[in-house]
């Protein structure tokens, strides 16, 4: 998922950082350096539309930088889900942790406890048994089957790409100023839905129901911290779910190893119906620690400490 779709989409049940398999010539080599930043905002503090553009094309291009990283890592993920009542007090606390694999190339999620507390011994194996199902599905792959599913996922990547670039007509962003986040310097731009913006990519509707606030990196060209809120109500699909106003959640990347920005925390507020009959009303919290990275000779290597 990318920059700003990826996190809209969380909202509609799918907060998820799935490694996007990276198309031939757009990778930077590690530890290359970046272009420096240069933002120039007009007298009331707008950034022209072409500058954003050419921002969100570099941030793209760095997720996919990323996502092409974080394959060569495992890690902890942590949710914790608090469900409110009509009053907005706790009613129930649910917790999760897991552990995210690469499989194949693809990223697998085992779980390995609930509330805080290890998996019984028959739970432990039915993830086993999850674990190795996609290993045999994966390693029985056709090399048709293979190409389909690349057609796939290269085509859901276009798609993400004309999405992002349309966000620089769907906002006017104006430049708040800068920030310090864990020692490095990043643009603080906040974004406001444009009232005479007719959206071209089909997704793109949605645009209009969020305000949001940007935190990108002056020197790697990477979005930091990306604060979101819902100012409408947000149809997804035809009156199956509806995201209500004032839905809220703040994302933060870490930077692990010196080489990849990786998830670090996703708060989320989430006031949803599904299907016309579900009610979601929830805090969640998720938590992302222990980046390893997985070595070929199968061994992990520990690169970042646990926040």
């Amino acid at each position: 998922m990318h920059f700003f779709f990826g996190f809209i989409l969380a909202v509609a049940f799918l907060p998820s950082f799935a490694a996007a398999q990276v198309p031939p010539g757009t990778e930077t080599p590690a530890g290359a350096a970046s272009e420096p930043i240069h933002l120039r905002p007009d007298a009331g503090g707008v950034v022209p539309p072409e500058q954003i553009r050419q921002l969100l094309q570099s941030a793209e291009a760095k997720d996919l930088e990323n996502d092409k990283r974080q394959r060569d890592y495992t890690y902890i993920e942590r949710v914790e889900r608090h469900k409110l009542d009509g009053n907005g007090k706790v009613k129930k606390t649910e917790t999760s942790t897991s552990e995210v694999l690469e499989i194949y190339g693809e990223p697998v999620v085992r779980m390995t406890g609930r509330d805080d507390k290890p998996l019984s011994a028959d739970e432990d194996k039915k993830e086993d048994d999850k674990i190795q199902k996609i290993i045999d599905k994966r390693k029985n792959e056709s090399e048709a089957d293979r190409r389909r599913r690349l057609e796939r996922e290269e085509k859901a990547r276009e798609e993400d790409r004309r999405f992002v670039l349309e966000i620089a007509d769907a906002f006017s962003f104006r430049l708040l100023g800068s920030e310090s986040i864990d020692g490095r310097d990043a643009w603080v731009l906040e974004a406001d839905p444009r009232p005479d913006y007719e959206p071209k990519h089909r997704d793109a509707r949605i645009l209009r129901k969020f305000r949001s606030r940007v935190w990108i990196d002056k020197t790697d060209a990477q979005w930091v911290k990306l604060d979101i809120t819902a100012i409408d109500t947000v149809a997804i699909g035809f009156l199956l779910a509806r995201i209500h106003k004032g839905t809220h959640f703040v994302i933060d990347m870490t930077r692990v190893n010196d080489e990849v920005w990786l998830p670090k925390r996703v708060q989320l507020h989430f006031d949803a119906r599904v299907a016309l009959f579900k009610s979601y009303n929830e805090n969640v919290e998720q938590t992302y620690r222990n980046y390893k990275k997985f070595r070929t000779d199968s061994k992990m290597t520990v690169v970042g400490e646990p926040w």
